[in-house]
């Protein structure tokens, strides 16, 4: 933990801006000892918030631009507008050196093209992916992609593994994070091709995770592995679902409870454990969702978290900086294009997971 970690900010982003992200830094100085923040934005307001969290202002230094990316602005018009902006900029300091991760809960669609250009892909990934934490039965669940990608070949989903397997190493702490591939069944001849083909891949090459096969929707809650890989339509779709029934079940929950004098003095009486059930499922608690598989360490924040869900998602960037996961997938991905040992990996599984539109590096 001795590592000296800076982190950049786009503190204009999100519903909120410098009202929440501000606090947030504070409430992260106070878990993350050493760490020091590049705070971009409008250095007025940044400085008005500031005033106000002598922790934050102990740790942070403001960078002014007037410029900032809209949340409903579309990513090819960030990308001509938005040089200069606070998303922007904070982006450029992680390429510059000047930070080792970049924290926005802006614009989803102008984080992921912007860090895309200036940051670019890591050596023999393709694309990007967003992880999600995911809260279940058994701890923290890991589901990417979550939005990235509206489609993803074999290879793609194979390099999904690798990246959320060391994703969750260096955030929860799994030893030998459990994979699965998402699919509508757990038989070997279920889902569509290019998910069948990803499953060969896994079960075929040694890589430093335990691949447990496919799982299925209901597995996501269960807990059954610490990853959950798919493509970024069908993830969103089931971190949408997840969410809307949260807050039904809450809303349900808190009508019931409500409904009359005995039910709330039953609410009264299981005051404690309904605390607790609220501080499992708290969002805020696993806030942040980091753009994979570019040169440089990007988070996503919510663009509603408040603060204490901004400072999670600085938690989380502080843990990726502090960890060695880019090493991870270096090493994983080189096993993919390594001679097949007698009785490991075949040829063909390999070559098939580093083709990239009909040529294989």
């Amino acid at each position: 933990m001795s590592k000296n970690i800076v982190i950049s900010i786009d503190a204009m982003g999100g519903d909120h801006g410098p009202s929440v992200v501000v606090p947030g830094v504070a409430k992260a100085a106070q878990m993350l000892p050493g760490v020091r923040f590049l705070l971009h934005g409008d250095e007025i307001r940044l400085n008005a918030e500031l005033a106000k969290a002598p922790a934050a202002r102990a740790v942070s230094e403001v960078r002014h631009t007037d410029k900032h990316i809209a949340m409903d602005e579309k990513p090819a018009q960030a990308m001509r507008r938005g040089k200069g902006s606070s998303l922007w900029n904070a982006v450029e300091s992680l390429r510059e050196g000047e930070a080792q991760a970049c924290v926005s809960a802006g614009n989803t669609g102008a984080l992921m093209a912007i860090s895309k250009l200036i940051l670019r892909m890591g050596a023999d990934l393709e694309r990007p992916a967003i992880v999600a934490s995911w809260p279940t039965m058994k701890g923290i669940t890991a589901v990417l992609d979550v939005g990235a990608n509206v489609e993803s070949d074999a290879a793609q989903l194979v390099e999904f593994a690798i990246m959320g397997a060391a994703f969750h190493h260096a955030v929860h702490g799994s030893m030998r994070p459990t994979v699965g591939l998402l699919n509508v069944g757990s038989e070997d001849q279920k889902g569509h091709e290019e998910v069948r083909e990803a499953h060969a891949i896994l079960k075929e090459t040694q890589l430093d995770f335990d691949y447990r096969g496919f799982v299925e929707g209901n597995d996501i809650a269960y807990g059954t592995v610490d990853v959950v890989v798919t493509d970024g339509f069908t993830g969103n779709v089931a971190l949408k679902t997840a969410e809307g029934l949260a807050r039904f079940f809450s809303n349900e929950i808190k009508s019931t409870l409500t409904s009359g004098p005995l039910a709330m003095l039953g609410a009264l009486i299981a005051s404690g454990a309904l605390k607790q059930m609220r501080e499992r499922l708290d969002p805020g608690r696993v806030n942040g969702g980091p753009l994979l598989g570019l040169n440089g360490i990007v988070v996503k924040s919510h663009g509603g978290a408040d603060a204490k869900g901004f400072a999670s998602a600085l938690r989380v960037a502080a843990d990726l900086a502090r960890s060695d996961f880019t090493a991870e997938i270096d090493r994983n991905l080189k096993r993919l294009t390594a001679p097949a040992a007698p009785g490991g990996a075949s040829d063909g599984a390999a070559s098939a997971c580093v083709e990239r539109d009909g040529a294989s590096e």
